[in-house]
This record gives C-alpha cells, structure tokens and sequence, in this order.
C-alpha cells in the first residue's frame, strides 16, 4: 500500500467543518468545564448526540456516554476529556480580593493581567487576575517568577462583604472562554485541550453511526482528567470494551524554542499524531495508520516510551487490559490563554476515528 507523506498538506478536501459541528465546537468552547464542574458542557454534549445514539447515558461520575449498537459483542470506545485547567475560589480578604487554588497544571506566568470569570450559582462574574504593577516591584521581586500565591483576583468588589454577595469559597474560575478563527484555518482558545479532542470523539461518532456499524460504539465525553486520567478510568470500567482510543492534545513543535529532537517534530496542519509505543496497542497503532492511508488521510507519528499522560493510560489497564490507541491534536502553547490548533487537523481526526470504527468487523482479534 503506498505510504503518503505523513508532512504534506491534506491531498483532499476536508469539510472543516459544516454549520452544526461548527457551531457544537462554539458552543463547548463558550461554556465552563474546570475538573470537576463539566455539568454544563454535558448537557451540551448530550444534546447534540440525541439524534446519533441509541442510548446516551450519565454515569455518578460525570461521564457522558452514548452508544450505538449496545448489544454488540465487540465494543469500541472513544474517550475525548471534556474538563479544562481552572481555579478554585479558597479565600476573600477584607478588601474584596479573591485567592485560589488552581485545578490542574498552570504556568503562574501565563496568568497575569488576563482576563478571567468566576461561575458563580447566581451567573457569571467578570474578573482579573493580576498583580503589583511593574513600576512598584522591587528589584529583587523582578527577579523571581511568580508564585500563585502572589496573584489575585480582582471582581470590582468595595470590601469582603461586597465580594461575598457574589462569590463563594469553591466557585471555579476559567479564564476568558471562546473561539478565535486564524489565518490558514488555525484557530486558538483556552481549553482547547481538551475540547478540540472532545470535538474529535464527538464528530467521529456521528459520522460513524451514518454508516453501518459491526460494532458497539461507545463514545464518552470524560470528566476529570486534568487532575488525574479519572473519568477514563470509571467509564472504561463501566464499558469494559475490547478497543479504546483516546483523543487529546500533544505539544505541536513547529514553534521556536521547541526541541525537536527531543520532543518529535509534529506540525499544526499536518494532520493527526497517532502515537506508538508500550501504552498503545500495535494492532491498533497499524489499524489507525492503514485507513489513514486508505482514506487518504495525511497523517503524523509520535513517540512515547512510557504511559501516556492521556486518558488512553486509565483505558489501557481496565480491568483485564483494553487494545488502546492515541490520537493527537497538535497544539501550540498547551495550558495557557491562546492554545492554538488547526481546523483541519480535527476534522481530519474526526474522519480518522470514524473509519477505525466502520473498518472493525465482529470477529477483529487485537491480542498483541
């Protein structure tokens, strides 16, 4: 079978996206997610799967699952993380400021002068997080990076008592939420890991279930991965299926300072990063590679020596052990303000999973 160039542009066209899936991906974007606060974008989730499911299910957890062909002996599910990084209100002082936590991996740095909301039971507050202005940093306070602790969250409030009409210890706060379109069909936004991921799941299945399926397929809009792969690791269980494939973000490396040798050289635009190593299964790892280049599907390779920091580690150890796969968005400046993806990669992606899932038959063996 003829390899195609895993660098060049896409040799067909690509729908991008159409109006509805488009406007699913705003929409996600648009609404709050931080780990353990995916409530609201679930029910989002399950509303745009109504009509491609025959059972949409929510489990204690959080999960979102919908399945096609429950019945069926051979189960394929995909796993996209819905929760985004935020923060978490712990402390108002007697002037009104706000301090949190965060939820999940930050770079202190990326956070100061943004503009940030907290999510509050009465609506959403607008908020800043900031601090000293560099005119009043001391020489040696210049020197140092910022520790979470030295930022605060302004709401506007006069005092503690003003604050505390509108916010409560435990409110998460997001940075400033929405799609912003690029030149060349790019596009950034914050929480784009994992949303353009959970698009990918979410689109692949829809796709999928328009054609004949010879499989259960089981897609699940996972919560709580950012703070520790927990929302693939209930839900795998619950599926108990034989194939799995996460889809997340990977570290795109066409940017300067970005060590290619060290990181492998994936390009926005360049199609999805299917990964091989001991957390994916080669049976699958070959599947994924094949219908890419039967679909004509351009496509890159990744490399990781060890387990995942993705969902497909807590799939991959499910009770007995699952056949997993990882699928990759690239992504340019993962966990800060302006993530930065490629429209074209996650429809590609999306086309990619949707063929794994129609190529499987019944009796398909994945034991290694």
């Amino acid at each position: 079978m003829l390899r195609l160039p895993s660098r060049h542009a896409l040799p067909r066209k690509y729908r991008i996206m159409d109006a509805a899936p488009l406007e699913f991906f705003k929409k996600i974007l648009d609404t709050p997610s931080p780990s353990g606060f995916e409530q609201p974008v679930q029910e989002i989730v399950r509303n745009y799967l109504s009509d491609s499911a025959d059972r949409i299910t929510t489990d204690l957890h959080g999960n979102v699952i919908a399945v096609k062909n429950p019945d069926a002996k051979l189960r394929l599910m995909f796993a996209g993380h819905c929760d985004q990084i935020g923060m978490l209100v712990q402390y108002i002082d007697a002037e009104g400021f706000l301090y949190a936590q965060t939820i999940g991996g930050w770079d202190p740095q990326v956070l100061i002068g943004q503009p940030m909301t907290v999510w509050t039971a009465d609506g959403p507050v607008p908020a800043i997080i900031a601090r000293k202005p560099i005119h009043l940093l001391t020489d040696e306070e210049r020197k140092q990076v910022v520790k979470i602790k030295d930022l605060w969250i302004d709401i506007g409030a006069k005092d503690k008592e003003d604050a505390a009409k509108r916010v409560r210890i435990g409110d998460p706060v997001t940075m400033q939420l929405g799609l912003r379109p690029m030149l060349n069909d790019y596009a950034f936004a914050t929480a784009m890991d994992d949303k353009s991921g959970l698009w990918v799941v979410v689109e692949a299945f829809r796709r999928a279930t328009q054609k004949k399926l010879d499989i259960g397929l089981y897609c699940v809009s996972t919560v709580q991965e950012e703070i520790g792969l927990r929302g693939a690791q209930t839900s795998a269980f619950g599926i108990d299926p034989q194939v799995g494939i996460a889809v997340d973000v990977t570290h795109a490396t066409d940017c300067p300072t970005v060590d290619k040798k060290q990181e492998g050289d994936v390009r926005l635009g360049g199609g999805p990063v299917i990964y091989r190593g001991p957390n994916m299964n080669p049976h699958v790892v070959d599947r994924l590679v094949a219908v890419a280049e039967a679909g004509g599907i351009a496509y890159q390779m990744a490399a990781s020596g060890r387990a995942t920091g993705t969902d497909a580690n807590a799939i991959q150890v499910s009770r007995a052990g699952i056949a997993t796969g990882l699928v990759s968005i690239p992504n340019r400046y993962m966990h800060s303000p302006v993530e930065m993806i490629s429209l074209t990669d996650i429809d590609a992606s999306a086309d990619l999973l949707a063929g794994f899932a129609i190529s499987m038959k019944s009796g398909d063996d994945f034991t290694p």
